[in-house]
């Protein structure tokens, strides 16, 4: 396994992605923390304040309450946007790699994800700021969410995998990530909980890698619930699955990279 994933290089691969995404920038890595709260402003002031939105239609959330609720799901959608959004490119944006160099391609995936649990654990640090100082306060299952994000990372990397190959071969697919990234945003139980799903849906949406993630570190953060263990385990088992076809789908077809690049 250390031979299939060098840590030194993919540490090494992680660092050099995050001081360059900052680099010449004026306030650089500060673009952490600011972006989120950006974010959350825009979709708080939208839903809140013009659609007087509450989260599952209660009269009782306060605007407060709301956004951290928001901000919750959104973080955790985030982890995985922002790696499936930049899938398609991750071979093909390193052709010297495929070509030139012996180099353990599948790593790029890793790095890609490394980069976003930064961005993530970035706004979770706000996060929990913002819930002790104006929230309901700090709630101990909050430590549980490095492992309530396992099965949405496992799920990440598979797509990941998948799409970074079927990039090399088809450019197309790029186009078409951006309109799913913003209706799997909507279709994920971000704006809402998965009790507002119709009944014949939500077995579905709460065994989703994606959905339960939203959901249990929300539930984790803002109400201190934990998660049952055999949603857990299926969730687990499902993002398993997903990151064993992707890899496997990413070790069959690469051999055909350096020709179509």
């Amino acid at each position: 396994m250390s031979n299939a994933f060098p840590g030194s290089i993919t540490y090494q691969l992680i660092v050099r992605e995050i001081e360059s995404r900052y680099r010449g920038s004026v306030l650089g890595v500060l673009w952490s923390f600011l972006t989120p709260l950006f974010m959350l402003a825009i979709f708080t002031f939208v839903f809140a304040v013009v659609f007087r939105a509450r989260w599952g239609g209660s009269t009782e959330t306060s605007l407060t309450e709301y956004a951290l609720i928001l901000f919750a799901g959104l973080t955790a959608f985030s982890l995985f946007s922002e790696v499936f959004g930049r899938a398609p490119m991750l071979v093909t944006s390193q052709p010297n790699l495929v070509k030139k160099v012996v180099f353990p391609l599948h790593v790029l995936a890793v790095v890609a994800l490394g980069s976003a649990l930064f961005q993530a654990g970035i706004s979770f640090a706000v996060l929990i700021a913002f819930q002790v100082t104006i929230g309901s306060g700090f709630h101990w299952p909050t430590l549980l969410v490095p492992f309530l994000i396992v099965p949405l990372c496992l799920f990440t990397l598979g797509v990941a995998w998948f799409l970074s190959s079927l990039g090399v071969y088809v450019r197309d697919v790029g186009q078409i990530i951006p309109p799913v990234v913003t209706a799997l945003m909507f279709l994920s139980p971000i704006f809402y909980p998965v009790t507002a799903l119709p009944e014949w849906i939500r077995p579905v949406a709460s065994y989703s890698p994606i959905a339960y993630s939203v959901e249990t570190v929300r539930d984790a953060m803002i109400f201190g619930r934990l998660p049952e263990v055999v949603s857990y385990l299926v969730a687990l088992a499902g993002g398993l699955a997903v990151a064993g076809l992707g890899f496997a789908f990413f070790q069959k077809t690469r051999k055909g990279f350096a020709d179509v690049l």
